[in-house]
């Protein structure tokens, strides 16, 4: 007699966002679950390259956006197409820092390269007077 399996299958249903057009509408990936998703991996990435470089959020910030687009393919990155994935990028910063300052005995409480800074964050020049 021949045995009998029984198979368990799970049925997802996907339910696409749209624009809102009148045409019926296509997929609007950038407010979808997997772009947020895509965004924090991202902010994440480009925190710990930048966090490894002494760089602050308000001095991330401040870079002009070439800069930051350079920042992130240095950090083998393609660069965020939006300004939201930086103001994240410099939250994490912040909060990094905070911890820094709590633990400050912590291996990862002391940035590793520090002397990059330099290449990205250019000091203010003091003029001649």
């Amino acid at each position: 007699m021949a045995e009998r399996r029984s198979i368990s299958l799970t049925v997802t249903r996907v339910v696409p966002v749209t624009t809102g057009d009148a045409g019926g509408g296509q997929f609007d990936f950038a407010h979808s679950e997997q772009a947020a998703k895509s965004r924090r991996d991202k902010a994440k990435a480009l925190a710990r390259y930048v966090w490894d470089r002494g760089i602050t959020g308000a001095e991330l910030l401040d870079l002009t956006d070439a800069v930051r687009r350079k920042l992130a393919r240095a950090a083998d990155l393609h660069p965020p197409s939006t300004m939201e994935t930086w103001t994240i990028v410099a939250e994490l910063l912040d909060r990094k820092s905070a911890w820094a300052a709590e633990h400050p005995g912590h291996d990862g409480a002391t940035p590793r390269h520090t002397d990059e800074k330099i290449m990205w964050v250019k000091p203010p020049i003091t003029p001649w007077t």
